[in-house]
């Protein structure tokens, strides 16, 4: 029992905050990080929580935040302790890019998420019309309001699964290299 104990301290967890615009289709990512599969899903009023292993003793929690006006509200109550940002955009809906940039703005200026890393999700890039990686990048003024952090655009599709694996992937190295960098920090500051 005991060297069981021991061995689950020993994994790692982080904090992935999944933020967005209501229909730019965080819980269709969520599911499909989760199960594979795509699901049918209601608005989020609140929150989903899942947890997906990245890895060898390496958990993800990912907290899929509603995307509706009066949620958004809410955001910055979800920041504090976040080793990382998932930022959705419905890639297909230039009307509301303005609007999702605005609100990406705002919370990248909050304290709670200083140099934590963002991933940037291009979904729904299975639409017509639909902005790549290059465009959202560029909209979304990325190297302006993400140049003290690390920062990734990731295209992909929530339907099909495509670029999925590498969001996963590129999240849980982000989020790694973070949580590693915060106990550093920690140590330096109790010597």
């Amino acid at each position: 029992m005991g060297l069981q104990n021991a061995k689950a301290s020993s994994a790692k967890r982080a904090n992935i905050l999944m933020l967005g615009l209501d229909s730019a289709g965080k819980s269709t990512l969520l599911y499909k990080f989760r199960y594979k599969d795509a699901f049918l899903t209601m608005p989020t009023i609140g929150f989903n929580v899942d947890m997906i292993e990245a890895g060898k003793n390496f958990t993800l929690t990912f907290w899929d935040v509603g995307g509706q006006k009066k949620m958004r509200e809410l955001w910055s109550n979800f920041l504090e302790g976040t080793d990382g940002l998932l930022y959705v955009v419905d890639s297909s809906d230039k009307c509301r890019l303005e609007e999702s940039r605005r609100e990406f703005e705002l919370l990248l200026k909050n304290e709670f998420i200083r140099n934590v890393p963002v991933v940037v999700l291009a979904n729904k890039q299975d639409l017509p019309g639909a902005l790549n990686a290059e465009e959202i990048t560029r909209r979304l003024r990325m190297k302006k309001y993400c140049s003290d952090r690390n920062w990734y655009v990731q295209p992909c599709c929530a339907v099909t699964g495509e670029g999925l694996a590498e969001a996963l992937q590129r999240v849980a190295t982000f989020a790694r290299q973070y949580s590693k960098s915060k106990e550093t920090f920690t140590t330096l500051k109790e010597l």
